[in-house]
């Protein structure tokens, strides 16, 4: 599959995290410029979220995406980040996610994530607590 330019369009589905106002997400995204199928993403390690109660690693998001557009993004709240990082949470991942595209090719790519940058961004904490509240 080409573009009007004659470039090769093809999907590319990452792993990131994201963390705004100490709010700790995981995101599955199709960022490339075309349909995504069968997405599986597998974590080195397991984690949880929500207070530790929701194994958010093993969520049907992780395990089968039948299809993602391009642009498709599924965004998961796992915790306030300092809660997460006091419950010895794994602040280190690596996640690999394989995919096919419409013909039928397989991809994949493993995604390392160093959660510590962002408690030494100081954003770990939410404006109520930096103010004492």
């Amino acid at each position: 599959m080409t573009d009007n330019a004659g470039s090769i369009r093809k999907p590319e589905v990452i792993i990131d995290f994201i963390v705004e106002e100490g709010m700790l997400d995981v995101c599955l995204r199709n960022v490339g410029d075309s349909s995504a199928y069968r997405v599986r993403t597998v974590f080195d390690k397991p984690f949880y979220g929500l207070g530790g109660e929701k194994l958010i690693s093993r969520m049907q998001i992780f395990r089968e995406v039948a299809f993602m557009p391009p642009g498709k993004e599924f965004r998961q709240f796992v915790d306030v980040l300092g809660r997460y990082s006091k419950r010895r949470e794994p602040m280190r991942l690596k996640a690999t996610v394989s995919y096919r595209d419409r013909a039928g090719n397989r991809y994949e790519d493993t995604m390392a994530h160093d959660l510590r940058v962002y408690l030494e961004l100081g954003r770990a904490r939410l404006a109520s607590e930096t103010k004492g509240g």
